[in-house]
């Protein structure tokens, strides 16, 4: 039998086409989740590109394409200061989250120590107590200190531990194998040192992953800044100000979904970069190798 007899043949039209539809039918369900997700963002791209009076109208597809509407946007705002203030709360409260809750999620793992499941329980119980619970105390304390109408308030409860990413780094670092920690142990490492060249490297997806999730919260953070920098304009976050923004410019639907998308791009951006790592802490897959 020849070569060409041996090639694997085309299959008919009609056959490629009841697998297309196969296909379709198995994952009908994920493909009408991903328009839904999908269609507003295209929505809102298409938007931002439009000019002023097609924005009001039926149209749907730009013509022309207004590219200068996101240059106007910084024009008319001060979408850099916003930006930098978001940046300086994101980066510092991520950090904090981090910083604090390794060693904390490290003792309540690893560590043998007497009140050790008390501990563990009132991570729990903060865990499910909503934020707002301790909202006028906190307020009432840092407006004591005269810190309220600055970005500290917000920053630095985050360098206090956080009970869900102690919680997630607990668990994760239940799964790495005792065995290591007795290595370094029995080559006289202490328990700081073990936690920063063993434990930490051996977690990073779980260390990414609780980074990213602070990261986007914060970044998309509206009440709290809002209750304490929503009287001082120069300390507003891009939240705060894309609320404001809409409100001064809301017939110009254009310059709106310009700003919305500029917010947004950083965030969808950071989440694809950091999508292997976010799903390998979250699903806690534990040590290879």
């Amino acid at each position: 039998m020849s070569t060409a007899a041996l090639v694997r043949r085309r299959p008919p039209a009609h056959v490629r086409r009841r697998r297309a539809l196969v296909v379709v039918a198995d994952h009908c369900v994920l493909i009408a989740a991903a328009v839904a997700f999908v269609a507003p963002i295209v929505f809102i791209a298409l938007t931002a590109l439009m000019t002023n009076e097609q924005a009001l109208s039926s149209s749907l597809w730009p013509h022309p394409f207004r590219w200068s509407n996101f240059t106007d946007v910084f024009s008319k705002a001060p979408f850099w200061r916003w930006t930098l203030n978001t940046l300086e709360y994101s980066v510092l409260a991520t950090i904090g989250v981090v910083v604090s809750s390794v060693p904390v999620a490290y003792a309540l793992a690893r560590l043998r120590w007497r009140g050790r499941q008390a501990m563990f329980m009132v991570v729990l119980i903060a865990l499910m107590l909503p934020p707002q619970v301790s909202v006028v105390p906190l307020y009432v304390m840092w407006a004591k200190l005269h810190l309220v109408g600055t970005l500290w308030p917000v920053i630095v409860p985050n360098w206090l531990g956080d009970a869900f990413s102690i919680f997630l780094l607990r668990q994760f670092f239940l799964t790495i194998p005792e065995e290591y920690l007795d290595a370094a142990r029995v080559d006289g490492c202490g328990e700081l040192r073990i936690l920063g060249t063993v434990v930490t490297r051996l977690a990073k997806p779980a260390i990414a992953a609780v980074a990213l999730f602070s990261f986007l919260y914060t970044f998309n953070d509206f009440f709290l800044p809002l209750l304490y920098v929503g009287e001082t304009p120069h300390h507003w976050v891009l939240s705060i100000g894309l609320s404001e923004f809409r409100s001064l410019h809301q017939v110009q639907w254009n310059l709106t979904m310009a700003a919305t998308l500029l917010v947004m791009a950083p965030v969808i951006v950071l989440f694809f970069l950091a999508q292997k790592a976010f799903v390998e802490g979250v699903t806690l897959t534990g040590v290879k190798g």
